[in-house]
């Protein structure tokens, strides 16, 4: 059961019964602290067809919901109604099991990560597979169907940076030989490029070229672009090596992946996506969406929709990325029969997705209304901006490999792991560790850049994945030494701070709701935080074994029981394990 839904019911059916009043929407709130009650009702959108004065109307309101619903007793403010409900309300909530969501005929898909395979991961993309991540488990958790996928970038010029410098300055080297995760192999690779090809670059400046002819005469790009065409020419020898060093790539993200705890449905590569679409430009182009210049590239022109002409293919008939895209968009609504769309791109691909979504618009598909872009903003540290070619790239593996180290460090000051074995040691300092990361990201709006701080992260104080779990290992330790009983509650008066502790447990599903239409993982991670603080302030005044009567105990263990559900639950969401001891 959900308090607050069951309390909007009555007052829907007590507006139609006693004052014939019908209204799709009531604004419902927590009451706030200052005044007496539990949920307020705001009466100023009634009043005009109640024919009273706020005050009047709340009093009438009051008055017909003391006759015949949970409500004890209520007070007026103004144009708002008070409302305190009746204890066994409370108590058949927290007797009640767990409200889930009822499964919902609608078909997601999510589409994070898609990641380049000539570097590996970093701390972009740990956002963005995060972000991603949990926006899928939270559209799940809300009852729909979920397809989680990536689009590989594994083939262009990029890629074939790295497979020259490997051919160069390679002297057959692999994962296996140096000990090197694969990703990390190819990335170094893609690093020795950049610095090969500056350094001819800059000698053909010496020689008198200027710099932007030195950039397209360089020997390196020459060679690079010679291969890529190769590539696209099906060479047995240039595909065999692509293939080779893809794997390695694929083997190192597969790593990464498994420890940052996040995972795909279904894994699609640009090398078999890249030829999508250039059917639907054809298409556009009999119908007058799209035009050709007299160069015989095609193009759309958007000005209409304030933006402008964007090019959907070149004039040598190659596609570029939005051809793709449309082409890729398509088929996963045809072939996968999907009802949704998001995409977790980085917000510098803003206009990208807002000409996607027009075009498709523009072509007739009626599902482009379903289409979302996840924007967000990106992630520097305390240090600045990350970069990637120059090699001073915040490696994804690094950085975990760096919160894992440090919360080892702070337990071990914290000294409370006596009677652990050292396997049981590590694995919680990767919970820990992990968590902190992971609740330090999601709970910023993706929206907005994030600063992130290691240190500050793995605070076992305040705002942070540390503190969510410690409540919950507190709660397991109470329940270890005493399970809650099935009794008879129905006496049971709840105080104002346990009262509050059910209302906040009450806000879940309501939460989730609310993260799943927005694609905000924020809510749930600023949720569970208020519901830890919530809790925090009922343990410090509110003794739980040591209480005062068998019933109240009672009462207690339940309650504490439930909130360590919810707060699992919650973190669960977030990809975040919770310990058993802290």
């Amino acid at each position: 059961m959900n308090l607050k839904s069951q309390l909007e019911r009555n007052i829907f059916n007590t507006l139609k019964e006693e004052f014939q009043i019908s209204t799709e929407k009531l604004e419902i709130q927590v009451t706030r602290k200052e005044f007496e009650g539990d949920y307020t009702l705001v009466v100023f959108p009634l009043v005009r067809e109640m024919k009273m004065k706020p005050e009047q109307a709340a009093e009438a309101i009051g008055e017909a919901l003391l006759k015949r619903s949970e409500i004890e007793k209520f007070n007026v403010v103004k144009g708002f109604l008070n409302l305190s409900l009746k204890t066994d309300v409370f108590v058949d909530f927290l007797q009640s099991s767990p409200e889930a969501f009822e499964a919902i005929d609608n078909k997601l898909m999510v589409e994070y990560s898609s990641p380049n395979t000539n570097k590996p991961l970093h701390l972009g993309h740990i956002r963005n597979n995060l972000l991603g991540y949990s926006v899928a488990q939270i559209l799940k958790a809300t009852g729909n169907d979920v397809i989680k996928t990536q689009v590989i970038n594994d083939r262009g010029i990029h890629i074939c940076k790295s497979m020259l410098a490997w051919e160069k300055f390679g002297n057959n080297e692999t994962p296996a030989s140096t000990g090197l995760k694969g990703d990390k192999l190819v990335g170094d690779y893609y690093i020795a490029f950049d610095k090969a090809y500056k350094e001819e670059i800059e000698e053909l400046v010496n020689q008198g070229m200027s710099k932007d002819e030195a950039k397209k005469q360089a020997p390196m790009i020459l060679e690079a672009q010679k291969m890529l065409r190769d590539w696209e020419d099906n060479d047995p020898k240039v595909r065999e090596l692509w293939s080779e060093m893809n794997n390695w790539v694929y083997e190192g993200f597969d790593a990464t992946y498994e420890r940052l705890g996040v995972d795909f449905d279904m894994v699609q590569h640009e090398s078999e996506t890249y030829i999508l679409g250039k059917d639907l430009i054809q298409q556009g182009l009999e119908r007058n969406v799209f035009f050709k210049k007299e160069d015989g590239s095609v193009w759309i022109d958007l000005t209409e929709e304030g933006l402008d002409e964007k090019i959907v293919l070149r004039s040598d008939g190659t596609s570029v990325y939005i051809t793709q895209d449309i082409g890729t968009a398509v088929e996963r609504f045809e072939k996968y029969e999907i009802d949704g769309l998001t995409y977790v791109v980085g917000n510098e691909q803003d206009y990208h997705f807002k000409v996607l979504f027009l075009i498709l618009k523009q072509l007739g598909y009626d599902w482009s209304e379903n289409l979302h872009h996840l924007s967000y903003g990106m992630v520097d540290l305390p240090e600045g901006k990350m970069k990637s070619r120059e090699g001073t790239v915040v490696d994804a593996d690094d950085l975990m490999d760096q919160m894992v180290q440090t919360a080892k460090e702070i337990a071990a000051e914290a000294g409370k792991l006596e009677g652990m074995t050292q396997e049981e040691k590590d694995d919680l300092y990767e919970i820990i560790g992990l968590g902190a990361l992971k609740y330090y990201i999601l709970k910023v709006d993706p929206k907005k850049r994030i600063l992130f701080n290691p240190k500050e992260s793995i605070d076992f104080n305040g705002n942070t994945g540390p503190f969510i779990q410690y409540a919950y290992v507190r709660i397991q330790s109470i329940l270890r030494k005493e399970k809650p009983q099935d009794i008879d509650l129905s006496t049971y008066d709840f105080n104002e701070i346990e009262k509050d502790l059910l209302k906040t447990l009450n806000e879940y599903n309501d939460t989730l709701q609310k993260a799943a239409n927005e694609l905000n993982p924020s809510y749930v991670a600023n949720y569970v935080y208020d519901l830890v603080k919530t809790f925090n302030s009922f343990y410090q005044n509110n003794s739980i074994l040591n209480a005062e009567t068998e019933m109240q105990k009672q009462a207690r263990l339940h309650l504490a029981q439930r909130v360590a559900y919810t707060i699992q639950n919650a973190l669960n969401l977030l990809g975040i394990q919770t310990p058993e001891r802290m």
